[in-house]
């Protein structure tokens, strides 16, 4: 369990905590549900419930439950920070309702990471039962959905590397300044793993959408093959390479996502035979037998 700040009581057992937990529940039952709100391109807009009310139940939450909770206010670069990975930590594109009501309950940290985990089917599910005009334009809207986080990751990588700076630029500080005390140093520790935390939640987020549109394009080809299914692999095989660098805490460096030296494909290259149009070899049975 994560200590106390300095000079809190440790007798978590008394009535106060009691309430306090039972407080939590209540609020998780009567704000299950309340999604973030977007604007204009996806953005999140402001809102007393979702950036004040929930967050301060979720501090509460994580104070009952022992988690780090620092006593800091938040620098600019740990606000974009967040705001640029929220992006990923949606469903988007696929706007449904239980997915971003747990994204949100996470954000605001009513409940622990990581949240309940979606099936990787959900997205492909999604292209499946909306009415396309054309198979064509389920391939291009999976093409253009990675080509939106490829467009996004470079700068999302920028922020959290800003903020790993912060939090080391902290440690320096307290360390050469211990006049401020052992708050200052909890509030220190704590922030780095509130940070921490969060970055690991936008790992888990990439590797889910890069997962997802893996499942997709896999049974798409399946289900309705097209040529176009070649570009859409090009650009989830950059995706792939985003994430493992993301896997490898590899934030920093360049404001770009270029594949780096000695990774592995993250997934074949999708073979020709299988695009429509494309005669099976001569002299093999389809059927494998």
């Amino acid at each position: 369990m994560v200590p106390l700040p300095p000079g809190q009581s440790t007798n978590v057992g008394d009535a106060r905590y009691l309430v306090a937990r039972a407080g939590v529940l209540a609020v998780l039952l009567l704000l299950a549900g309340c999604a973030r709100p977007v604007g204009d391109l996806g953005r999140a807009e402001p809102s007393v419930l979702n950036d004040t009310i929930l967050p301060a139940a979720g501090t509460l939450r994580a104070r009952v439950a022992g988690e780090p909770v620092s006593s800091f206010n938040r620098t600019d670069a740990e606000i974009e920070m967040t705001d640029r990975m929220w992006r990923f930590e949606t469903s988007g594109h696929v706007r449904d309702w239980s997915f971003d009501t747990v994204a949100e309950l996470e954000r605001t940290r009513l409940l622990p990471p990581p949240g309940p985990a979606f099936g990787v089917d959900h997205y492909y599910n999604w292209l499946h039962r909306t009415p396309y005009a054309s198979a064509e334009v389920r391939y291009t809207t999976v093409r253009a959905d990675i080509a939106a986080d490829l467009g996004t990751l470079p700068d999302t990588f920028d922020a959290i590397c800003r903020v790993r700076r912060i939090d080391q630029q902290r440690r320096l500080a307290a360390a050469n300044l211990p006049a401020l005390g052992a708050r200052a140093d909890f509030d220190v520790a704590a922030r780095r793993a509130e940070n921490e935390a969060a970055i690991d939640g936008f790992v888990r987020a990439v590797r889910y959408r890069f997962d997802a549109y893996s499942y997709a394009l896999d049974h798409l080809l399946v289900e309705t093959p097209y040529p176009d299914a070649r570009a859409v692999d090009a650009g989830l095989t950059r995706l792939g390479r985003a994430v493992q660098r993301a896997e490898r805490g590899q934030f920093c460096g360049g404001n770009s996502v270029p594949p780096h030296a000695g990774d592995p494909d993250p997934r074949p290259e999708i073979p020709s035979r299988f695009l429509h149009g494309n005669p099976v070899p001569s002299g093999s049975n389809p059927l494998g037998s």
